[in-house]
């Protein structure tokens, strides 16, 4: 197969081609900063409103609860670095979970530093919060609860509803990275008692570079970015008028073809996951069986080392990976991985293939034979492998 398989869509995803032509004019021709009052302006500024209306709709929110952002992470730091400021005088103290994202880890780290308390609650062997851990774990000053609405390494997707009304039960705001899960899953704000809400655009076929915060009215939020008066004074800078009308374009085309996407990607994850089961052994299935998200395959194959994995994968065309593209550079284990209960040694060994709707059981078929070559390849050469198969 000469073509590239493409199995890495929790990272990127390609730019829908109906996306890239709603961009097109507001290079060339309505180019205009959406700040000034002639029309050439004015244009830009009531295409971002567009975009602002239609992102609300999909979530039950107020058009002037949606903010615009360079992406996922900047959503993410602006929600937790503003609330410990905004409710500072309240408590300093924040509850997460062990396996969210680097873009929420690393920033309770930084406000760490800054004189908060954080609470890392664990998850089961399936990458579920535990709620009875999460309801006590709030204190008197306790701020903010961030909770990811699906992971994007093992594709668990966390029972937000009990967690928002937990939240707002103890008068806690709670805000909810749903990068992963925007796009690929029905979400209400109102019904799940969100209070803050991060998504990206380029994880559903929009542009790189663009994003959204959601918050909810009445939420005491600073600026993040000081400037001028974009986004009602909350977040300065000249906005990124191409990138919002593309963000908006990808957020019409994913919830018109959601039910029929995630149809095709259940069929697509249930082969795979069949096949590697059934045929290759010394393999577990990471995330939970049900509620994962519909694109989302993570197996870790025992005395294999994922890096090399992943790079006989390439030589083959297959694009794939080990878990987030955030860390890529790291060579310690998957810190998801390990927060389910995984072993060093069989965390290193995983392989995560994200799908969409495009991928097809030929490519799939011809991906599992890669990896059933591969696998074998590495255990030949793995002195541990060897010693179990004499202990067996």
């Amino acid at each position: 197969m000469s073509r590239i398989i493409y199995l890495d869509n929790a990272a990127t995803t390609k730019t829908a081609p109906e996306v890239v032509q709603a961009m097109l004019p507001y290079f060339t021709e309505n180019y205009g900063n959406p700040s000034s009052i002639y029309s050439l302006g004015t244009e830009s500024k009531k295409a971002i409103s567009q975009v602002r209306e239609t992102i609300a709709g999909t979530l039950g929110a107020a058009n002037n609860e949606i903010y615009f952002t360079a992406g996922g992470s900047e959503a993410d730091n602006w929600a937790l670095k503003a609330v410990a400021e905004a409710y500072a005088s309240k408590g300093k103290h924040i509850i997460t979970s062990k396996i969210e994202h680097h873009a929420v880890l690393h920033t309770c780290e930084y406000l760490e530093k800054n004189g908060c308390e954080i609470t890392y609650v664990n998850v089961d062997e399936n990458g579920i919060v535990k709620l009875d851990e999460l309801e006590k774990a709030i204190r008197p000053d306790t701020i903010l609860i961030s909770i990811m609405y699906a992971n994007n390494e093992i594709g668990t997707i966390q029972p937000i509803k009990e967690i928002g009304e937990i939240a707002r039960k103890h008068n806690v705001l709670f805000h909810t990275d749903a990068v992963q899960a925007y796009g690929q899953l029905p979400i209400n704000v109102d019904e799940c008692s969100i209070d803050m809400l991060s998504a990206s655009g380029h994880k559903l076929n929009g542009p790189k570079g663009i994003g959204f915060l959601y918050i909810r009215k009445g939420i005491k939020i600073r600026s993040f970015i000081h400037g001028g008066q974009q986004e009602r004074g909350r977040r300065a800078g000249t906005e990124n008028v191409p990138g919002i009308v593309g963000l908006g374009a990808a957020v019409e085309r994913a919830f018109s073809m959601m039910e029929e996407k995630t149809v095709k990607e259940r069929e697509l994850q249930d082969y795979l996951i069949g096949r590697i089961e059934a045929e290759i052994p010394y393999c577990r299935l990471n995330g939970d069986r049900e509620k994962r998200l519909p694109n989302n395959v993570n197996f870790s194959f025992r005395f294999v080392e994922g890096e090399s994995l992943l790079i006989m994968l390439d030589m083959k065309g297959i694009c794939a990976s080990s878990g987030s593209a955030c860390t890529s550079g790291s060579l310690d284990p998957s810190h998801v991985l390990l927060a389910i209960g995984l072993p060093h040694e069989i965390a290193h060994g995983s392989l995560r293939m994200s799908l969409n709707e495009e991928n097809t059981k030929e490519e799939l078929d011809f991906t599992v034979e890669a990896i059933k070559e591969i696998v074998t390849k590495l255990r030949d050469m793995s002195p541990l492998y060897e010693d179990f198969v004499k202990k067996k």
